[in-house]
């Protein structure tokens, strides 16, 4: 362990092996996702002109790029710098930066908002609360978290992807206790969404919160 919590070399390698075909693959993901659509829809309009919105893990920036190209300014930060590299030159129009979902490169109260979509699956449920302690000190007053993740309880694990060799564990996560982290770090959950996958996906239950940075009570 090092002192941000468990190691995660692992999963930054992993994602630095398949950087340039996860890109390929699902450079047009979103437009077969009509419901992430919505709900990033509804990000954009609570967020208002002129805020940042942070994509955090981010991989290539697909879903950033998407919401630069509906008017906002994103900021993608992903832990894999072949990610950042793919999503830069792929997306010169997003702001890219490399960094740890435990140890965000970002200033407090930064971003107005934040999507977390399908990044917090990695992590071992030990780290769960730093990232989430983060996000919220990354986001503003009242800054909206919109958050994705597979459901259960299963961990899924891949050796190899995409003809490279990986060492990735796909964390299925429970909703009540997602909420009750969000809850202890600092949120409100405003909004709990569940589907199916579409046919383009993994079989697997996902789930959406969209949660509302609180203040802290006085000491």
């Amino acid at each position: 362990m090092s002192d941000l919590g468990h190691d995660i070399s692992d999963i930054r390698d992993s994602y630095d092996a398949v950087a340039e075909e996860y890109a390929t693959r699902l450079h047009e993901e979103l437009a077969g996702k009509p419901l992430d659509r919505a709900l990033l829809s509804c990000l954009l309009e609570q967020t208002g002109p002129g805020g940042t919105i942070a994509d955090l893990g981010c991989g290539p920036g697909h879903v950033a790029a998407w919401l630069t190209g509906n008017g906002a300014h994103t900021v993608g930060i992903d832990l894999s710098a072949g990610m950042v590299e793919t999503g830069r030159r792929r997306f010169p129009e997003v702001e890219f930066r490399q960094g740890d979902l435990r140890e965000l490169p970002a200033k407090d109260g930064e971003f107005a908002s934040a999507v977390a979509f399908y990044s917090i699956i990695h992590l071992h449920p030990d780290d769960l609360p730093r990232a989430f302690e983060e996000m919220r000190r990354t986001l503003c007053p009242a800054g909206l978290l919109l958050l994705s993740f597979h459901m259960g309880e299963e961990i899924r694990h891949m050796g190899e992807w995409w003809g490279q060799q990986v060492n990735l564990d796909f964390r299925f996560l429970a909703p009540a206790r997602i909420a009750a982290l969000l809850e202890a770090a600092g949120f409100a959950v405003e909004m709990r969404m569940e589907r199916t996958c579409y046919p383009d996906e993994a079989e697997t239950r996902r789930c959406y919160f969209l949660a509302r940075r609180l203040p802290r009570d006085p000491a």
